[in-house]
C-alpha cells in the first residue's frame, strides 16, 4: 500500500490523498480549497490524479473543504463508487448544491462586467454536476467493514467532528492505514466522542489545532452569555458567522439550553441560510447519532430547532428584511469564515455600528474576511467597497470541532503498531506552525518519527 499526499498537505483546506493498494487507485476526499481568491483558483486545475484512473472515492466527512470537488471530479471523467457514510450522504447534497450555486452566482457576475472579446467565466461546476455525483454515492453505516474493491476493505469510525464525521480504516495487502479525517474533541455537545482505534500500520491525522489547548468549553459558552447580555444592554445585534453543518446546530443546542439563564426569549433569532435549515432535518433524523446528553435536550422544551423565537429564513427577500432589524436580534448566517453568503450581506449592514458585535466560533484561514476581522482589521473591502470596523468582535475558540494538541496526542497514542508500539504517523490539515508544534511533542512523548506531509510526498504503508 502507497499513500500520496496532493491537498491539505501544509494547508487547511483541499483535503486530497490517493492511496495505492491491492492493485487499484483510491482517493480518500476530494475537498474545496479555501481562503484568499488566489488560493480558490486552484480549484480549476487539473486534478493531480487523472479522475478517469480512479477506481474508488472515499469520503471523511461533508464539509465542504473534504467534498467540495467532488462534482468536478465527476465532470471530467470520474466514473466509480463514491463511499460515504449515511448521515455524510444525506449532507452531501445540501452542500454541494449550495457551493454549486454559489459558483453559477459568482460566474454570472463576473460575465456581466465583461468586456469585448474577453472569454466568458464558466462556473467551477454547476447544480446538474452535483446531481451526477450523487448519483454516484454508496453510503454505508459505522463499525461495519466493506470490501470496496478486491482486495480492500473500508470500516468507517466515529471521528464526533460533524454529524456523519469519520475516522477512515483501509486493509489491504496485509497493512492497514488509518486516516482520522477530522477529529472532534471529547465531551463536545451532541455527538460521540472519537472512536479509539487499536492497530495501524501508518496514521495520517489532521493537524488543525496543532500547537494549542481549548479553553474549558463551559467557559466558552459563559462567555457567549455574556456576550449576549453586554450586546442586549448595549442596545445591537449580534452577527454570528457559522458553518451550516456543526458549528449552527451547537449554537442552537446552547441557546435551548441557556433559555433561561440567558434570557434567549427576549432576543430574535435569525438563522438565515436555507443550506443550514434543510441540515437541520438531517440531525433530526439521525437522532441515533446523538450523545445521552443531547437526546436529552431533544427530548426537552423548547427544543433546539423549535425555539419560539427562532426564524428560518429561506428567500432573498426574508434576508434582506433582517437589515432592517437595528436590535435585539442574533442573526446565525453562512459562511462560517465570512467569504461568501448570505453573513457578508449582514456585515455589511452592521460593522459600522459600534453597538454591533460579530462573534466568531470557529477557524479562520488566511486570506479570508473573517481572518481579517479577527486580526483587528480597522477597513475591510466587501463586494469592491470599503467598510470601517466599529464593530466589537470576538473570537470565540473553544467552540471548536477540532480537537486539541492534547486531544489529538491521546487519540494517537491510544494506537498500537501490531509490536507494542505506535505506528508511524503523518500530519496532514494543519498550517506548518501547529504541525510542528504537534510532531515536536508526539516525537518527544511518543518516540516516533513524524512526517509532515508535502504535495507530491509519498509514503509506503
Amino acid at each position: 500500500m502507497r499513500v500520496h499526499f496532493h491537498g491539505a498537505a501544509g494547508e487547511v483546506t483541499g483535503s486530497l490523498h490517493e492511496v495505492e493498494a491491492a492493485g487499484h487507485r483510491l482517493v480518500i476526499d476530494c475537498g474545496m480549497i479555501q481562503g484568499s481568491p488566489e488560493a480558490e483558483r486552484r480549484n480549476a486545475e487539473p486534478f493531480p490524479v487523472e479522475p478517469s484512473g480512479i477506481d474508488a472515492l472515499v469520503i471523511s466527512h461533508a464539509h465542504i473543504d473534504h467534498i467540495g470537488r467532488v462534482p468536478l471530479l465527476v465532470q471530467r471523467g470520474y466514473r466509480g463508487p463514491i463511499y460515504a457514510q449515511r448521515a455524510t450522504a444525506d449532507l452531501m447534497p445540501i452542500m454541494l448544491l449550495d457551493a454549486a450555486s454559489i459558483a453559477e452566482g459568482e460566474a454570472e457576475r463576473a460575465n456581466r462586467d465583461l468586456r469585448r472579446g474577453e472569454p466568458e467565466t464558466l462556473p467551477l461546476y454547476t447544480r446538474g454536476d452535483v446531481e451526477a455525483a450523487m448519483a454516484q454515492v454508496r453510503p454505508l453505516p459505522y463499525d461495519a467493514p466493506e470490501d470496496i474493491l478486491p482486495g480492500v476493505t473500508l470500516t468507517y469510525r466515529e471521528a464526533g467532528h460533524i454529524l456523519g464525521s469519520c475516522v477512515v480504516e483501509l486493509d489491504a495487502d496485509g497493512r492497514r492505514l488509518v486516516f482520522s479525517g477530522d477529529l472532534g474533541p471529547k465531551g463536545s455537545p451532541i455527538l460521540r466522542d472519537p472512536a479509539p482505534i487499536a492497530r495501524a500500520d501508518l496514521v495520517l491525522m489532521e493537524s488543525t489545532y496543532g500547537d494549542r489547548n481549548h479553553r474549558e468549553r463551559e467557559a466558552t459558552v459563559h462567555e457567549i452569555g455574556e456576550i449576549l447580555d453586554h450586546a442586549w444592554k448595549t442596545g445591537g445585534n449580534v452577527l454570528i458567522p457559522a458553518f451550516a453543518v456543526g458549528r449552527t446546530q451547537e449554537l442552537l443546542y446552547w441557546l435551548a439550553k441557556h433559555w433561561d439563564d440567558w434570557r434567549v426569549e427576549r432576543w430574535r433569532i435569525f438563522l438565515d441560510s436555507p443550506m443550514a435549515g434543510k441540515v437541520v432535518g438531517v440531525y433530526d433524523r439521525h437522532h441515533e447519532l446523538f450523545d445521552e446528553q443531547a437526546r436529552k435536550v431533544w427530548a426537552g422544551r423548547p427544543s433546539p430547532f423549535n425555539l419560539p423565537n427562532l426564524h428560518l429564513t429561506s428567500s432573498v427577500d426574508e434576508s434582506m428584511a433582517i437589515n432592517r432589524v437595528q436590535r435585539g436580534a442574533i442573526i446565525i448566517a453562512g459562511s462560517g469564515m465570512a467569504n461568501a453568503g448570505r453573513i457578508v450581506h449582514h456585515l455589511k449592514h452592521n460593522l459600522g455600528r459600534r453597538e454591533a458585535h460579530v462573534v466568531f466560533v470557529g477557524y479562520q484561514a488566511e486570506g479570508t474576511l473573517g481572518r481579517r476581522l479577527v486580526d483587528r482589521a480597522r477597513w475591510v473591502r466587501i463586494h469592491r467597497r470599503d467598510f470601517r470596523v466599529n464593530a466589537q468582535v470576538h473570537t470565540v475558540g473553544g467552540l471548536s470541532a477540532h480537537t486539541d494538541q492534547h486531544g489529538l496526542m491521546d487519540w494517537y497514542g491510544g494506537i498500537d503498531d501490531g509490536a507494542g508500539g505506535h505506528p508511524p504517523l503523518a500530519l496532514v490539515h494543519g498550517e506548518d506552525k501547529a504541525r510542528e508544534a504537534l510532531a515536536g511533542e508526539i516525537g518527544e512523548r511518543y518516540g516516533v518519527e513524524v512526517t509532515l506531509a508535502r504535495p507530491g510526498l509519498s509514503l509506503d504503508v
